[in-house]
C-alpha cells in the first residue's frame, strides 16, 4: 500500500485530482447547483473547443516546441468552412473534412518553418499567427457570418442520451463532447502505442540523442505541427457549432488559456513530458475555477490572474528542476 502511494505521489495527475475534488466541494458548498449532472454536462460541452486543441498543444510541447498560432488557424478554418457551407453546401462530414484539410496545411507550414528553416518555434508561430489572422481580416473585412445551414445547428443539438427533469426540461451528453473524447483517445493511441509517439517524447527529451539513435526527427516535428493544425481546424468547427455564428475575432487571444491548462496537467515547456489525462485534468481544473467564479459572482479578471500565475509557476518549477538536475550531474562527475 505504501509503495503504491509513493508511486501515485510522483504523478502530477494525482495532485490535480485532489485539488479538483477539494475545489468542487468548496464551490458546491457555496452554490449547490455546481455539482449537478446538468452543470457537468454543460461544462464538458462548452470546453470541448478548448479540449480538442489541448491535445495538439500537448503533442507540440512534448516534442520540445511551442505553437502560438493554433487559435488563428482555427479561426481561418472556421471561416472558410462557413463560406464553403453557404456557397457549396455539404454536410457535417464535409465541414469537418474541409476544416481538417485547411488546418493541416497551415500547421504543416509551421512545421516546415521550424524544422527545415530552423526558426525558433515561438518566433515562427507568432509570425504565422499574425500572417494567418491578418490575411483573414483583410480578405473578409472582419464580417461576422450568421446564416449557417439548419443541418449544422441540428447537429449541435444531438445528444447521445437525454435525461428528463421534473420541470419537463432536458439535458444530456452532447455529441460535441464525444468528439473531444474521441480526439483524446486518438492522442493516447498515438503517444503510447506507436513508434511516432515514442519519437515525439524522445525528441522533446533530447533532440540530439534522438538524431543519434536514428529517429526520424523531421517527420515527427512536422507531424506534431500538422496534427496541431488539424485539431485546430476541428476545434474551429466545434466553436461554430457551440455559438452558431462565425466571428473572426472570437478565438484569437485564447491561446494562453489552453497552454496553461496543458502545462498545469504536467506537460513541460522544455519538452519530453506530458500526458493526455494530465491535459484533461488541467483543463477541468481551469473550467472549474472559471465556472466557480461565475457562480460565486467573482470578477472574471481574477481568472486571467490565475492563468498568468499558473504559467509563471510552471516555468519557475521547470527551471528549478533543471538546475537541480545539473547540480546532481556535476556532483556525480566530480565524485567519479
Amino acid at each position: 500500500m505504501e509503495i503504491a502511494l509513493r508511486k501515485l505521489a510522483r504523478y502530477t495527475e494525482t495532485y490535480l485530482v485532489i485539488i479538483i475534488a477539494f475545489l468542487s466541494i468548496l464551490i458546491a458548498a457555496k452554490n449547490p447547483s455546481f455539482l449537478t449532472l446538468e452543470n457537468m454536462f454543460d461544462l464538458l460541452k462548452s470546453y470541448s473547443f478548448f479540449g480538442v486543441m489541448s491535445i495538439g498543444v500537448l503533442m507540440v510541447l512534448i516534442s520540445g516546441g511551442i505553437d502560438i498560432s493554433f487559435a488563428a488557424v482555427a479561426t481561418v478554418a472556421e471561416y472558410l468552412v462557413a463560406l464553403f457551407m453557404m456557397r457549396i453546401g455539404g454536410n457535417i462530414f464535409s465541414a469537418f473534412a474541409v476544416a481538417a484539410l485547411v488546418g493541416s496545411v497551415l500547421g504543416y507550414i509551421n512545421g516546415l518553418l521550424v524544422n527545415r528553416f530552423r526558426i525558433p518555434p515561438i518566433i515562427a508561430t507568432i509570425a504565422t499567427m499574425n500572417a494567418y489572422y491578418g490575411l483573414l481580416i483583410f480578405a473578409t473585412g472582419g464580417k461576422w457570418i450568421y446564416d449557417l445551414p439548419i443541418w449544422f445547428s441540428d447537429f449541435a443539438e444531438i445528444q447521445l442520451f437525454t435525461i428528463h427533469t421534473a420541470n419537463d426540461s432536458t439535458y444530456g451528453l452532447s455529441i460535441i463532447t464525444m468528439i473531444w473524447f474521441a480526439v483524446m483517445v486518438a492522442g493516447i493511441l498515438i503517444l503510447r502505442f506507436t513508434m511516432l509517439g515514442r519519437s515525439i517524447y524522445a525528441i522533446g527529451g533530447d533532440r540530439k540523442s534522438a538524431l543519434r539513435v536514428g529517429l526520424n526527427v523531421r517527420r515527427a516535428e512536422e507531424f506534431v505541427y500538422s496534427f496541431m493544425g488539424l485539431l485546430a481546424g476541428i476545434a474551429g468547427v466545434i466553436q461554430a457549432l457551440l455559438v452558431q455564428t462565425v466571428a473572426p475575432n472570437s478565438i484569437v487571444g485564447k491561446e494562453l488559456n489552453i497552454i496553461a491548462a496543458v502545462v498545469l496537467g504536467g506537460a513541460s515547456l522544455t519538452g519530453g513530458k506530458g500526458s493526455v489525462f494530465g491535459a484533461f485534468l488541467g483543463l477541468v481544473l481551469l473550467a472549474i475555477v472559471k465556472n466557480g467564479m461565475t457562480l460565486m459572482a467573482i470578477p472574471p479578471v481574477w481568472y486571467e490572474f490565475f492563468v498568468g500565475c499558473v504559467i509563471l509557476l510552471s516555468v519557475g518549477i521547470t527551471s528549478y528542476k533543471g538546475k537541480l538536475e545539473k547540480r546532481r550531474t556535476a556532483t556525480i562527475l566530480v565524485k567519479a
